[in-house]
């Protein structure tokens, strides 16, 4: 067909850390072809996204979400960043100091910067441990925020990097005690797995529907203390029904509602958590057997895992067409994830992989190295 473009990888197992969580349920693929035209949910509209009542979106947003996120009041913004914005700009917009910061994890997402900069903050970054493991020490947040004129903390949770777990709930009383708010980017926790943002200290959270919610992208999650309401919810003075930091609206159509209707699903697969970490520690055991070795926190606790493999590197200087044979091998094999080009370090997901698909692609692993190695010793 002239214009379309159909995805080559749609049959394949999937191990993208970027797709693994946001796998649409059957209901949301549904809403898919449903609410697809463009601003659909807008003919319900009667002023604001959260207002709707049909379909249920003023539900979701009032009720079900925060209670989900362990919050007081939430919203659904157009992805985790732009809450991470939102809440930045807000907050840093009620304090007079000159130089306003925001002190962040070393193992946060580019666009916690990006938001950052964006918000006229300077950045101050709690460093990590370095090779292997890259954990962070709760008490370089202490360190950071008497070293200048911090308006908020943020803290990966976990990090998209490592898929490290930080100690948030002593980041938080750190935070607490310096009188500094901490903004919580859980993109790779809402959704994958249980967690409550009171119950861990924070004052914000933000997630992602598209990353880790089920959910056709782009479109986020965002939390709060009531304290903090009517700051980052303030309305405009020309348009009373708008939030200005929201920009007025945003989820507007196929997102929210995907979000919304593989909610059920994802409050349910939480529920299987332990059993998704059992899957990411057992792969991680098993392909060390071969020279790819995990790097982060071990025993590790999230689906995320980032690798290093000098076996697979080596290969990939002999091997015909490089540094790309790896792409080229896991693609025979229907395995899809790891980006062309990477062999020396990578990361993968298990997360909602069923046994017989982990062992499959244990399997693939083994037989590519068994397959290269053979070759270089006959030559």
């Amino acid at each position: 067909m002239d214009g379309f473009y159909e995805r080559t990888t749609k049959d394949s197992i999937n191990i993208d850390p970027l797709q693994t969580g946001g796998k649409l349920s059957e209901a949301a693929r549904r809403a898919l072809v449903e609410w697809g035209d463009g601003y659909s949910v807008c003919d319900f509209c009667p002023g604001t996204l959260d207002q709707i009542k049909t379909p249920p979106i003023y539900n979701f947003i009032h009720e079900e979400l925060p209670e989900f996120l362990g919050c007081d009041v939430a919203r659904v913004t157009n992805g985790a960043r732009e809450g991470k914005f939102a809440i930045m700009h807000g907050v840093s917009s009620s304090y007079k100091c000159e130089k306003k910061a925001v002190v962040m994890d070393a193992n946060a997402h580019y666009s916690s910067y990006v938001a950052a900069e964006r918000a006229g903050l300077k950045v101050l970054l709690v460093p990590n441990s370095g090779y292997p493991e890259y954990k962070m020490d709760p008490e370089g947040y202490s360190e950071a925020i008497d070293s200048n004129d911090v308006v908020l903390a943020l803290v990966t949770y976990p990090d998209g990097n490592y898929g490290n777990l930080p100690d948030v709930r002593k980041i938080a009383k750190i935070c607490r005690k310096k009188g500094v708010p901490l903004l919580l980017n859980a993109a790779y926790a809402v959704g994958r797995m249980p967690v409550k943002m009171k119950e861990l200290g924070a004052d914000f959270i933000v997630g992602s529907g598209h990353k880790s919610m089920a959910s056709a992208g782009p479109v986020g999650v965002m939390g709060m203390k009531e304290e903090f309401a009517d700051l980052i919810l303030r309305k405009s003075e020309r348009h009373p029904a708008k939030e200005v930091e929201l920009l007025g609206c945003t989820a507007r159509g196929v997102t929210i509602m995907t979000l919304i209707a593989s909610f059920p699903h994802v409050k349910s697969r939480i529920k299987k958590w332990g059993k998704e970490v059992e899957k990411a520690r057992y792969f991680s055991k098993q392909v060390e057997r071969f020279g790819i070795i995990q790097l982060g926190e071990k025993p590790h606790n999230h689906d995320l895992m980032f690798f290093e493999s000098e076996i697979l590197y080596n290969i990939s200087k002999k091997a015909k067409g490089g540094r790309f044979f790896l792409y080229r091998e896991l693609k025979k094999r229907r395995i899809h994830g790891i980006k062309p080009g990477l062999t020396r370090y990578f990361k993968l997901s298990t997360y909602g992989l069923r046994k017989e698909e982990i062992e499959y692609v244990i399997n693939s692993f083994e037989e590519i190295i068994s397959k290269y190695t053979k070759t270089a010793e006959n030559n």
